[in-house]
């Protein structure tokens, strides 16, 4: 048995006025619809009601579920002079949304026909179940609202098979509910073109240079307290003519006296899903589509609504949109000839070969000469995606390729209306005008549509349609090193480069060595590979646009050696002052190394880490006495290119016990001092001489207040004087040191000044290193 969700409508009367509005009833629900696989397009038509033509309104009421709606009225070419607003209940959440402003500046049609109607811009509001809405005319106006004013609900449905294709390219039909299923009208639908104006008539939107009235000054007629049950508009009907569905985006079919020959384009046409791949129900709109002689200019549209759409129900809201401009505002098919999500996925509009110029019916005064695309969403201050612009410029570019047309150029377009433009441009029907070749909807009429933000981006897009490629340069190369404004490599290099235009525009890469091509890529990679022959080069990098127009990056220098860094002094260790343990003994790693190109750095490999700058030369440490330490050290150029030196020393302790004494000296003994034991004198002139073979010597005392100077000789020859004096007590000082630059044998001689009040000199040994 066929099944029908009857709506009912009641009188429910408010305060303020003696307002009369009308609730409507909750619909038989069908708890298994929502389950099943497939569910057909339908459309919802509710009236609106009021006592005044000031105001019309619908409370809170329940529905079927709906993801899309707008608000209608009796007459094409009538105007809504006022407001629009509607409130949501999500079906997911149970929750009712802000109010929303509905759009109603929308283009009327140039050549409407009797049952077309005046309609807002459609919303999309996701899977909703109830709707409130109210229309109030314009203030400080007396003029009534439109007749037969209604919310039209659209639920897109489900059509599998096209949904989950995603490429579009099959050919096979949307599946829809037959009739007699549970889903099913139980009676033939209305023609939602024309519900109380009493016509019947196809749906069409031809060409006129007629104006829109500006306003409907005809009072609505009076309505009763009853109404019939709203319409579900869901198609039966057949197309009458299957020649003209097109089900895929292939080119067009063979021409005829009707159609015209796809003339092929100087760029690859893009991806676009087909009507077939959406889920166009091709019965709703049998009449054949109309031809252009040509595609002079596209018009970047948006479709208002919300942006925070999944991409995967993009195809539910084109299906949505083509219910709603067909059932809703009877037009013979979708407006628009494409239509673009935020993710970059292009759709087939009206019907008639995406290849073809299809006559569409989307910037009113400009259809003949052109065609259109709108981005699913809002963009009056939310800018667009890159996706979406880069799949805008590429439809454009391949659309105007088509017809030899620069995208980045202008065209003379004559004005099929007499009207003003968003910027107040007027334009007489019939006179020809200055237009961009990539224009926004607000350039040829009264309108804030694409958008704000969108509109800022039209440049962006005529760039990257009509190439050369933007902002190419080299970013980096892989396998070399960058030192002030030259690039090092020992010869193999990896070049990597960054480009603002989106590379589905982007033809080919060329690796430029010394201007000659050594390597092309893909116009998607980021990254080519050469092999530079030793010597200075320029590298750059040609980037071809699909439209063959070149741009080439900035060349950067780049030096191909393989010469190794070299130590002109080897790193060397030599003792410094400090606290001396038998342990550990302070020491100085000192170096010089440098290269014939561009030093890097050197690093300490062994036996601690540490990475320096080209220009140090030092490297305090310590050393463990008595124990052979490798020095490990690696110098790098900018090339890649090393050299390692690793020199071993062995730092002594030379007890006092080992030099040979002259004059008077006492033992003492502390575990303070190297080894518990150390020589004490305060008697002038006494002596202690050690000889060793080494390169580097300190003479390690103990410290004090009362400490006395001592004379220092080195190779029989005075060299220092030093005071040992000391604000605190300090025990096994280096307090003098010497180096020489290669190892020999050498005598250090330590003699008592005697100082008057502070003769005593305490010494704990020498440390060599050897």
């Amino acid at each position: 048995m066929k099944r029908r969700a009857w709506l009912t409508l009641g009188a429910v009367v408010l305060g303020g006025g003696g307002l009369v509005t009308y609730a409507v009833a909750s619909p038989s629900h069908d708890p298994g619809a929502n389950g099943r696989a497939k569910r057909p397009v339908k459309v919802y038509d509710l009236a609106l009601k009021g006592t005044t033509g000031g105001k019309q309104e619908l409370p809170r009421t329940d529905t079927g579920q709906f993801s899309m709606l707008g608000v209608s009225w009796t007459g094409a070419a009538k105007r809504l002079g006022g407001t629009a607003q509607v409130r949501t209940r999500s079906l997911e959440t149970g929750e009712w949304s802000a109010w929303q402003d509905l759009e109603l500046d929308v283009d009327p049609l140039e050549k409407p026909g009797s049952g077309v109607r005046g309609a807002s811009e459609p919303l999309w509001v996701g899977a909703s179940d109830g709707v409130q809405v109210q229309v109030v005319r314009k203030n400080g106006t007396t003029a009534a609202l439109p007749k037969a004013l209604e919310v039209n609900l659209v639920d897109p449905g489900v059509v599998t098979a096209a949904e989950t294709r995603q490429s579009g390219t099959g050919s096979e039909p949307a599946a829809f509910v037959a009739a007699g299923s549970p889903d099913a009208p139980s009676e033939a639908p209305t023609d939602s073109a024309g519900p109380g104006d009493g016509t019947t008539g196809r749906p069409t939107d031809g060409q006129t240079t007629t104006s829109p009235d500006p306003t409907d000054t005809t009072p609505s007629a009076p309505t009763d307290t009853t109404s019939p049950a709203p319409t579900d508009t869901t198609p039966t009907v057949t197309p009458s003519d299957s020649s003209s569905v097109s089900p895929s985006t292939s080119p067009s079919a063979s021409a005829s006296a009707t159609v015209p020959t796809a003339p092929p384009s100087t760029v690859p046409e893009p991806p676009i899903v087909s009507r077939a791949g959406w889920g166009a129900d091709e019965s709703i709109s049998p009449e054949a589509p109309e031809y252009n002689a040509d595609v002079k200019a596209v018009f970047v549209h948006h479709t208002d609504g919300a942006n925070d759409y999944s991409c995967a129900d993009s195809p539910s809201i084109v299906r949505s949109i083509y219910a709603y401009h067909v059932q809703v505002s009877g037009w013979k098919d979708i407006g628009y000839n494409f239509l673009v999500d935020k993710c970059g996925t292009l759709f087939e509009g009206r019907k008639g070969g995406v290849d073809l110029p299809v006559f569409g019916a989307h910037t009113y005064g400009w259809n003949r000469e052109s065609t259109a695309v709108a981005v699913l969403g809002d963009y009056t201050t939310t800018s667009a995606t890159n996706a979406a612009l880069a799949s805008i410029a590429r439809l454009a570019a391949w659309k105007l390729g088509q017809y030899g047309a620069d995208p980045a150029g202008t065209t003379q377009l004559t004005a099929g209306a007499t009207q003003k433009n968003y910027f107040g441009t007027s334009f007489t029907a019939g006179s020809t005008y200055t237009f961009q070749r990539i224009s926004g909807h607000r350039d040829g009429y009264n309108t804030e549509c694409p958008g704000g933000s969108l509109y800022d981006q039209l440049p962006t897009i005529r760039a990257w349609a009509a190439g050369p490629v933007q902002n190419l340069k080299v970013a980096t190369l892989g396998g070399a090193s960058l030192s002030g404004s030259t690039y090092y490599t020992k010869g193999a290099v990896t070049v990597n480069w960054t480009a603002t235009t989106p590379s589905s525009l982007i033809k080919s890469f060329q690796l430029l060595v010394d201007g000659k091509t050594v390597a092309t890529t893909a116009g998607s990679a980021t990254s080519a590979a050469a092999t530079l022959p030793l010597g200075s080069h320029t590298v750059a990098v040609r980037a071809v646009h699909q439209s063959g127009r070149t741009a080439t990056s900035a060349s950067v220098n780049v030096v191909a050696e393989t010469t190794a860094p070299t130590f002109p002094t080897t790193p060397k260790l030599s003792l410094r002052t400090g606290t001396v343990s038998t342990s550990s003994v302070p020491v100085t790693l000192g170096w010089k190394a440098a290269d014939d190109k561009a030093l890097r750095y050197v690093k300490l490999l062994a036996p601690t880490t540490g990475t320096f700058g080209p220009t140090v030369t030092a490297f305090t440490s310590t050393a463990k006495s008595g124990t052979a330490t490798t020095w490990s050290m690696r110098a790098y150029d900018y090339a890649g290119n090393y050299r390692t030196y690793s020199p071993a020393y062995t730092p002594l302790i030379l007890q006092e016990s080992a030099a040979t004494k002259s004059g008077s000296w006492s033992t003492r003994s502390s575990t303070s001092y190297l080894g518990g034991k150390s020589y004490s004198s305060g008697s002038k002139g006494a002596a202690l001489t050690w000889t060793f073979t080494g390169r580097s010597v300190a003479w390690v005392v103990s410290r004090a207040a009362t400490s006395g100077q001592a004379y220092v000789y080195v190779d029989g020859t005075k060299t220092a004087t030093v005071d040992l004096k000391s604000a605190t007590t300090q025990y096994r000082q280096a307090v003098w040191t010497k180096t020489w630059s290669g190892s020999a044998k050498h005598t250090v001689k330590i003699v008592v000044v005697g100082t008057g009040g502070r003769p005593t000199v305490t010494t704990d040994g020498l440390v060599y290193i050897k």
